[in-house]
């Protein structure tokens, strides 16, 4: 699949991130590498330093004042921290008034009513659940806009977040609960079982050096050939277990310890306290 024309449908829109954190600038970095004018980027934060920094670094405009910033976008990207989302709506409202502005939101837990009561009840808002793999342009996003938001706003942000991996749309905001027990913590899942096959590698006689550059190579290519395929990874998985051999052995292994219904729990641990952060 085609890639999209970024400066084609974001062809003179200014778009402003409240907040110069790790993924606004991976956000920032994605969309110049795609061919996005660093000049209709804006960027507000508190820190001078940080703002010096991501100046330098990308050429785009930077600025303390929340407002100011908002004011010239056309796409507002919200990525502050959830604590201080309150104070911040309150400074954005004035932006919002009679506005085609859409705001983006990657603010964990902070739901669509949270940000209408903050910002307006007819405030064009999509929220989206990013995961850290963004931050080297292999990021998984989930996204759900509200009823204001045209088509036009939700090309606008498919296309921004595209600049950092693959984006889904869905059709409920509470599925984002479950993009985040998948997806948005799912790294760290892989991260996991990357350190207990690094250190089963090293109980058999391996290096440490040796271990995890095995693992972490054999993680890529299998992903890879996972998304360069036209099967499902079962079928995947099936093609390279052969019958009484080694494979075989370890996948007995692991469905005797029940992995499947191991990672249905932990992923419904994670979704239940998703619900409680958006909750509280």
């Amino acid at each position: 699949m085609n890639e999209p024309d970024t400066k084609e449908h974001l062809q003179n829109k200014v778009i402003a991130f409240i907040g110069a954190g790790n993924m606004a600038a991976a956000l920032a970095q994605g969309m110049i590498s795609k061919g996005f004018d660093a000049q209709q980027l804006f960027m507000s934060d508190p820190s001078d330093e940080r703002l010096a920094t991501m100046q330098k670094s990308l050429g785009i405009n930077v600025n303390n004042n929340n407002l100011v910033v908002a004011e010239k976008a056309d796409v507002i990207v919200l990525a502050v921290k959830p604590q201080i989302m309150p104070a911040i709506l309150g400074e954005l409202k004035p932006a919002l008034q009679d506005s085609n502005k859409v705001v983006i939101s990657i603010a964990a837990g902070i739901t669509i009513k949270s940000l209408e009561n903050g910002l307006g009840s007819q405030a064009a808002i999509v929220r989206c659940m990013p995961n850290t793999p963004a931050l080297v342009q292999t990021g998984a996003t989930g996204l759900f806009a509200n009823e204001h938001v045209s088509s036009l706003q939700k090309n606008l942000a498919e296309e921004i977040l595209q600049a950092v991996g693959i984006v889904v749309w869905l059709e409920q905001e509470q599925q984002l609960d479950a993009v985040t027990a998948l997806s948005g913590s799912g790294p760290a899942y892989y991260f996991l079982v990357m350190e207990a096959m690094i250190i089963a590698g090293e109980s058999m006689g391996l290096s440490h050096d040796t271990a995890q550059r095995l693992t972490l190579q054999t993680a890529l290519g299998a992903a890879k050939m996972a998304i360069n395929s036209d099967v499902e990874p079962a079928e995947l998985r099936r093609r390279v277990t052969s019958p009484g051999g080694t494979t075989e052995q370890a996948i007995q292994s692991l469905e005797k310890n029940q992995l499947a219904a191991v990672f249905g729990e932990a992923l419904a641990a994670a979704k239940q306290r998703s619900e409680e952060l958006g909750q509280e």
